[in-house]
């Protein structure tokens, strides 16, 4: 015999859990950035096979790009499926400097001109400025030194400027270089 409870149980929508707010992802984004310093002390942009979706190098090596794609993917947002999702709708869109005629997931998510164009499709692009007000937490910051460099923008200041999660060659660190270096891209994700 059914029971009122279970045949309400039956009949009503059951509710779905809202997805956080971007401001929410992105103080996520900052945490799994901090939870990177200390943590990678190989750097190693080579090219990998790794598993898909969510692959990824072992957790003492990895790149720029990897402080930003484990940052995200401690926020539940995996880069690896969404830039791949991307390219292959998009693979025109994306920067032919590889070479390459097709997508490939093992890789293009850890090359910072591909992650450039998926934040300049997919979130808000902010102007690039020298203004540290400009910049919030969770943001996205793209740099020429002369080649393409990535960071996250973190939640800690030094004489008001917000200092930035990166690993330029030593492992992830939290450093004040927000405006060492030309900013070439300034993006906020989700938007």
């Amino acid at each position: 015999m059914i029971t009122i409870l279970a045949l309400s149980l039956l009949i009503l929508p059951q509710a779905t859990p809202a997805a956080p707010s971007g401001d929410a992802v992105r103080r996520l984004v900052v945490e799994g950035a901090r939870s990177e310093v200390g943590r990678m002390v190989l750097y190693d942009g080579q090219y990998r096979r790794i598993g898909y979706p969510g692959g990824d190098l072992p957790p003492d090596r990895g790149s720029c790009t990897d402080v930003v794609i484990r940052a995200y993917r401690r926020a539940g947002v995996d880069l690896q499926r969404l830039v791949h999702e991307d390219m292959l709708v998009a693979f025109g869109a994306y920067p032919r400097l590889w070479r390459l005629s097709h997508p490939d997931s093992n890789i293009d998510h850890r090359r910072v001109p591909n992650l450039a164009t998926f934040f300049q499709r997919r979130s808000s692009s902010i102007p690039a400025s020298r203004v540290p007000a400009d910049f919030k937490p969770g943001d996205i910051v793209v740099w020429a030194i002369p080649t393409p460099h990535i960071g996250v923008v973190s939640d800690v200041t030094t004489d008001g400027r917000p200092l930035v999660f990166h690993n330029i060659g030593a492992g992830a660190v939290l450093e004040d270089v927000l405006f060492a270096f030309p900013i070439t891209g300034h993006y906020r994700f989700p938007a």
